[in-house]
Order: structure tokens, then sequence, then C-alpha cells
């Protein structure tokens, strides 16, 4: 899915391009000269200065995006301007109009890098008919460490979600990425070794995790970050459970990617354990809901969908993709499902859809909605 979306992002972005050295050409820019193959060639020479200094500022896969957005809104720009000649039959100044639309560019493109490296709370209460008292649930995911921070920058983030004082904090997939090096990943355990709670850290893999890659690209193997993350006290788990203070089970599942065709099914997952108990299941993708409402799942947390990350995103997704969900909760029977916004973004360095974010789930005995 995300392939497409990068495939449709690069068609998009160099469409953009094209299309702003054809806005160039009529600006009189180049009014020196009256070639107008001289004009274009300038024009698109325009465009790739712009595209390469764009490029040594942040990179490639971001150069698209910024020239993706400026051409969506260059073309808005355009649009207003025939429509208030079509209805008033004087049309709106052309140039001031595309000085507005590239001002409303920027401050949109603002607010996404602000939403991409700001950090939010959001909160969720759960209510179940079990005995489990009060539990306080953080969740993190999608930190691929080294894409918007480092290592060491996730411990002063980490230090966010301490406040908050939750009783275990779960690490919904994800914790690195492909690009993520030796030292970051370091740094971002040891973060977590000093993260303090009342039952601990425990951690499910995401399709990042083990990498698509070898493991020379980034100096260490998915085995050693499992070694390192469990070196600071992290429990991981992977098609396992756990009971934790006779109350309520932890259960990691192996990630749905890298074609595992033995990853544990959600019944197989559950059939075992005691049913008077609260579980709380650990899944990376949220591609599996019927099968853990029908295994009897009480609480299910993902992440993998970055809340689809740039608008209308959101939205596409569930039409393109097998994401069951791509923000928030949702309820199927009683089963509840969460996925997180995520706590950073691969590649992109904007967000225009949602913002990084980390979950503090209550969950607490009360009346139990079925739906």
């Amino acid at each position: 899915m995300w392939l497409m979306i990068f495939a449709v992002s690069i068609l998009a972005g160099i469409i953009g391009a094209l299309y702003m050295a054809k806005k160039i050409e009529k600006t009189g820019l180049f009014s020196f000269t009256d070639r107008a193959w001289l004009v274009k060639v300038l024009a698109v020479l325009t465009v790739v200065v712009a595209a390469v200094i764009l490029c040594a500022v942040f990179d490639v896969t971001n150069t698209i995006i910024i020239f993706m957005h400026l051409a969506v809104f260059m073309l808005v720009g355009d649009l207003v301007v025939f429509v208030s000649g079509k209805v008033s039959g004087r049309a709106l100044p052309s140039g001031k109009v595309q000085i507005v639309a590239l001002t409303a560019c920027l401050i949109y493109l603002c607010i996404g890098w602000y939403l991409m490296h700001g950090l939010w709370e959001t909160d969720y209460l759960i209510e179940t008919d079990k005995s489990i008292g009060k539990l306080r649930i953080a969740q993190i995911a999608d930190t691929h460490i080294g894409c918007g921070f480092s290592g060491k920058e996730f411990g002063e983030k980490l230090e966010k979600v301490q406040q908050a004082d939750p009783d275990v904090l779960v690490i919904t997939g994800d914790f690195v990425d492909d690009g993520t090096n030796r030292q970051d990943m370091l740094d971002a355990c040891a973060a977590l070794g000093n993260f303090k709670t009342r039952y601990g850290t425990y951690f499910c893999l995401g399709n990042h995790d083990f990498g698509y890659y070898s493991s020379e690209r980034r100096g260490y193997s998915g085995e050693d970050l499992i070694a390192e993350m469990e070196k600071n006290g992290v429990t991981v788990l992977r098609d396992e459970s756990v009971l934790i203070d006779g109350r309520f089970y932890l259960i990691g599942r192996c990630d749905a990617g890298y074609g595992r065709a033995d990853r544990a099914s959600a019944d197989e997952l559950m059939k075992d354990l005691d049913s008077d108990y609260y579980t709380v299941m650990l899944d990376h993708q949220p591609t599996d809901y019927d099968a853990e409402a029908a295994a009897g799942v009480d609480l299910v947390l993902s992440g993998h969908t970055h809340g689809g990350q740039l608008f209308p995103l959101e939205f596409i997704q569930p039409l393109i993709s097998q994401n069951d969900n791509v923000h928030g909760l949702v309820t199927r029977g009683r089963t509840d499902f969460i996925v997180t916004d995520g706590f950073s973004d691969w590649e992109i360095k904007f967000r225009t859809g949602c913002k990084s974010e980390y979950n503090i789930i209550v969950v607490a005995e009360g009346r139990k909605a079925v739906r």
C-alpha cells in the first residue's frame, strides 16, 4: 500500500513540477527574450534549481511532497481565477491570487512540520465488566528512530510520556526504521531502560523492526534490536502472552508482514487464557479485526497507519489497503480497537492529516458498551 502511495506521489510530484514550470513561463520573469523555447528551458531550469535546493535542505521524498502541495495550491488559485471570471465576468488578478495561494501553501506546510515534530497526548477511557480495577496504559508506536529525531531526542520526548505516570508502557511496532543507525538504536533502547512504570515495558514487532534489507545496511539485525531491548528491561512478545498482577493479560503478536505463514492466529493466542481476565493484544498492523473480535480479545492496540499522514489519505487508506481502521477507537462486539497516529513518521517530515501522538488509555470497570 505504501509503495503504491509512494509511486503515485512521485508521478504527482513530476506533474506538479511541470505545472509549476508552465506557470513560471507566464510570469514574465524571462521577458528579456522573445524566444519561446528559451523561456521554456529557463522555466524548467528554475524548477530544477529549486528542487536541488529543497533536496539539499530536506531530501528527495520531501521535495516531492512540497512540489505536490505547491502544485495543488496553485491549481486551486487558477480555479478561483476561472470561477471568478465566469461568475462576475471579470476574473480576479491571477498574479495576486497565486501569491495568496503560495503563501497559504507555505503556512499549510509549516503547520504540517509542526504537527510532525511536536508530540501530543491522546486520552481514551475504556470500560469493561471484568474485574480489573483501574489500569493506565501508555501506548507508543511508529517511532522510526532516526527519521524524525535521534535516539537521544527520543529519550527527551519519552520524558513527556513519563509525566503521565502510566502503569505499563506498550510499544506496538516500528520502533526503528530501515535507515536507523546502530547508535540511535542503542540510545533509544537505553531511554526505554530509564522509563519507570508499575508493570514494565512491552513490545511487539512491526514491519520495519527487522527491516527490509540486510543487517549490514544499518549495522545490526532484528535479533540485535530485541537483545538490546531485553537488556534494558523491555519484554518482547512474539506470539506470546503474559499474565500481569493476576488481573490482565498482555498478548504480543508477530507482525503480519514478512510473509509470515507461521504467525499464530488470534484464536490460538487466546485459547489457553482465562476468560475472566482482561486481555490486551498488541498487533502492529490493524488488519485482523474480525478474527480478534471472534477470539474474544477485550482490547487491541495497533499502529502502522500513521493516521493517514497527509490529508486526505486518512480517507483514502481504507479504500486501498487491508487496514480495518486508520485512526482512533472503534468497537466491534465486545472488542475495542485503538490505532495510534504514531510517535513519529517514516520518511515524510510533514503531517497534514493528523499529529504525532502517544496514547494514554485508562481501562476501568463500568458498563461495557457493545456495538
